[in-house]
């Protein structure tokens, strides 16, 4: 940064306590106003130029923005399209027509205006076009600022994504990568149905994109499937398609019978190009091992419809990404029938286990004891994780840690990763401030008397919502929420029944 011309110095001693604020304040002043004027300069074009300058004009410098393999279609339109020139006195300035590049580019692509989308949108598309697109020329296509492939120092989405990069010795990598992101990926193609194909940009579904490259009638890759029909089974069920800690592009959980390729415990030999099973319906061939669930699914006092059906209408029979083999990922799986749950995807703030780890972090799939399913009951509940006593169990062989008692997995890293809040709780007191309960307050006049009735729910949802703090009601986390329970702020201990 260039240097003041001049140093301004304050002495304050023996000054009044106004004068030395004065002077802080002058000497703020000053700076922000040197900031501002150092930041003008910056913008100030090498050369004058008239109010009405035209594209002809910026040309005569600027040609090298019309030539290139891929030219913005608005360079047609001439510069002042998207810049302005504004002189002052003697001096020029050319800026955008808008406050952002994003905001520009939206003028004509209104299309990709990430509020407007219902669904995945690519993080970078939100707010940041110039991350990915050069507004003017490029030698890639669609402007890129790099191509979609090469190595990790040519290829644009290897600056955030690691893929392919770091595999481990007796992992394996998809050859496909080679071939450069985009020969899967479109980065703008998205859905408001939680599809595979919409949650990442996939050019299409599969078994479809894999059988593109992979012939389904080769014979080494029918006798690598046992001779069972696959070309219209779901790829991504079995395989990671870009790389993996195992051979064959396995994904990490695999179904006892199938890692031990032990298909005969549930197919018969395929008939008529069809699966054929080893006995009349799924259900009857999960239950021979899993009888456990059964009786779970029978004597629940709280029950699942969903669990009274085909087990394989929740789980993959053979493999997934995520523990308990759920058949799409752990939220899908249960929003596509729960679709009031569903809807609340469209606030801001979501609590991690709603809508990324999964409903069955906090719900019994199978069936339980509790309301709603729930995993405990109360506060227990949440003080599972967020309670001072939460000890989750670590599983260091298999990478994962366990709560509720070793019924529900998580990755090791869940809690540095999710800075998972762990509250400064004793003896029912400490949140949101020292001394302030969080369950039920009981009468001093009467101990087996409520007072007020208090649990995590009276202030926090669940699920999501439009502020941070997923406080009720979607209000803001200030003063004006403490108020709906307390009715003097100079007396906090006057409070009043929250409305339910």
């Amino acid at each position: 940064m260039r240097r003041l011309p001049h140093r301004v110095e304050f002495t304050t001693k023996g000054a009044p306590a106004s004068a030395c604020r004065l002077g802080r304040t002058l000497w703020i002043a000053i700076a922000l106003v040197a900031l501002l004027a150092l930041r003008a300069s910056a913008a100030v074009h090498p050369v004058p130029l008239d109010k009405n300058t035209d594209a002809a004009k910026c040309l005569e410098c600027h040609e090298d923005k019309t030539k290139g393999k891929a030219v913005h279609s608005a360079m047609a339109m001439g510069c002042l399209t998207c810049h302005e020139v504004r002189v002052n006195k003697d001096v020029t300035r050319v800026k955008l027509i808008t406050a952002t590049p994003a905001v520009l580019c939206l003028t004509c692509h209104a299309d990709k205006k990430a509020a407007d989308i219902k669904g995945t949108v690519h993080p970078p598309a939100v707010r940041d076009c110039l991350t990915c697109h050069d507004p003017h020329t490029s030698d890639n296509k669609n402007q890129l600022v790099k191509p979609a492939s090469g190595g990790e120092k040519e290829n644009l989405c290897l600056s955030c994504h690691q893929t392919g990069l770091h595999v481990p010795e007796k992992g394996s990598r998809h050859a496909a990568l080679d071939l450069g992101c985009d020969t899967c990926h479109l980065t703008h193609k998205t859905g408001p149905e939680p599809t595979s194909e919409n949650r990442f940009h996939l050019t299409k579904a599969a078994p479809a994109l894999c059988l593109d490259c992979h012939d389904a009638k080769d014979a080494d890759l029918q006798k690598a499937h046992r001779n069972q029909p696959f070309a219209t089974a779901n790829c991504l069920e079995c395989h990671d398609p870009h790389q993996s800690a195992s051979p064959k592009l396995m994904v990490k959980f695999l179904h006892p019978p199938f890692e031990a390729r032990s298909c005969d415990t549930c197919h018969a030999p395929a008939k008529d190009g069809k699966v054929v099973l080893t006995q009349a319906d799924a259900k009857s061939i999960c239950v021979t091992c899993h009888d456990d669930k059964a009786k779970l699914i029978d004597s629940a006092k709280v029950p699942h419809p969903g669990a009274m059906g085909d087990c394989t209408d929740c789980h993959s029979p053979h493999a997934a990404s995520e523990p308990g083999l759920p058949k799409t990922d752990p939220v899908s799986i249960c929003t596509g029938c729960h679709t009031d749950i569903d809807d609340l995807r469209k606030k801001p703030v979501h609590h991690q286990p709603a809508f990324t780890q999964g409903c069955a972090t906090c719900h019994t799939p199978h069936g339980g004891d509790i309301d709603h399913l729930l995993r405990a009951k109360d506060n227990a509940l949440c003080l599972e994780c967020h309670g001072p006593d939460a000890v989750p169990q670590r599983d260091d062989t298999a990478h994962l840690l366990t709560i509720f008692n070793g019924q529900v997995k998580l990755p090791d890293d869940y809690y540095k990763k999710n800075k998972v809040p762990v509250l400064p709780l004793r003896f029912g007191l400490g949140h949101p401030v020292e001394g302030h309960p969080v369950s039920d307050v009981m009468d001093p006049a009467n101990v087996t008397k409520i007072k007020t009735p208090l649990s995590c729910l009276t202030c926090h949802q669940p699920h999501a919502s439009a502020q941070a703090g997923l406080l009720v009601k979607d209000q803001a986390n200030n003063m004006a929420f403490c108020d709906t329970c307390h009715k003097n702020r100079l007396n906090m201990a006057e409070t009043i029944t929250p409305a339910k």
